[in-house]
């Protein structure tokens, strides 16, 4: 593996990003044509948070946290740093005292594809996490990485200067070209989900909204009464 660390990358535009944390992941995913999604092993640490920034990557070996010092430098007011091991790993690599030093720097929140500690003083602090395992196990600083290269989480790209957004849902990944995109995308999406809550809220069905009821016959799908599915099945139950 090449050590490096690569200063100023470009970032995706700053509106756009504190556009799309007011979507969501589940919307923005949606929208995008349901990519960009990390997948259901990177968590909230705790629950309540919803936000987005600008990538800054880190690529470490498992176990060993020393990038991360490094990448601390490189990070600016609206960041969220992004921590890949180059196998996987679960053992606890950022806790409460580099979370302040990144809330000094105004980054907004960690993703990190192994393990974190100190849950408790980062929830106290407001400072958001998104990990694949929480660990008390310690780690080491003795091993070289990468900073601001490209890696990989949950089969999805990650380049430095892209978009993170996360909530409750998860983690999702949008380009950093495609942020304009992604938010008219999602913007369009939010409208169309408002009308369909409003006709749910007055009884109108998904099956009739979506035009799904002329499909089922063609699925198979046939509808019979209780008396007739016990005849059919040979059921006592009437």
């Amino acid at each position: 593996m090449r050590t490096v660390v690569v200063t100023d990358p470009p970032r995706a535009d700053a509106a756009a990003v504190d556009a799309l944390a007011g979507f969501g992941v589940a919307t923005v995913h949606e929208a995008m044509g349901r990519t960009g999604y990390l997948g259901p092993s990177i968590r909230p640490v705790h629950l309540g948070s919803s936000i987005a920034g600008t990538a800054v990557t880190v690529l470490s070996w498992p176990g060993d946290n020393l990038m991360i010092h490094v990448a601390v430098e490189q990070c600016r007011p609206g960041d969220v740093l992004v921590v890949a091991t180059t196998s996987p790993s679960t053992d606890g690599m950022f806790g409460e005292l580099f979370a302040t030093a990144l809330q000094y720097r105004g980054v907004r929140g960690l993703v990190i594809d192994a393990g974190v500690r100190d849950v408790a003083g980062l929830h106290a602090m407001g400072f958001p996490v998104w990990s694949a395992a929480v660990s008390a196990q310690g780690t080491v600083k003795a091993t070289p990485g990468s900073v601001n290269v490209p890696v990989t989480i949950g089969g999805r790209l990650i380049r430095p200067g892209d978009v993170i957004v996360a909530d409750d849902d998860g983690v999702v990944r949008v380009e950093r070209e495609s942020a304009a995109e992604a938010v008219r995308a999602a913007r369009a999406r939010e409208e169309k989900e408002a009308a369909t809550r409003a006709a749910f809220q007055k009884g109108e069905l998904g099956l009739d909204r979506y035009g799904l009821r002329d499909r089922l016959a063609g699925m198979g799908i046939e509808y019979v009464d209780h008396a007739r599915y016990a005849e059919r099945t040979g059921s006592a139950e009437r």
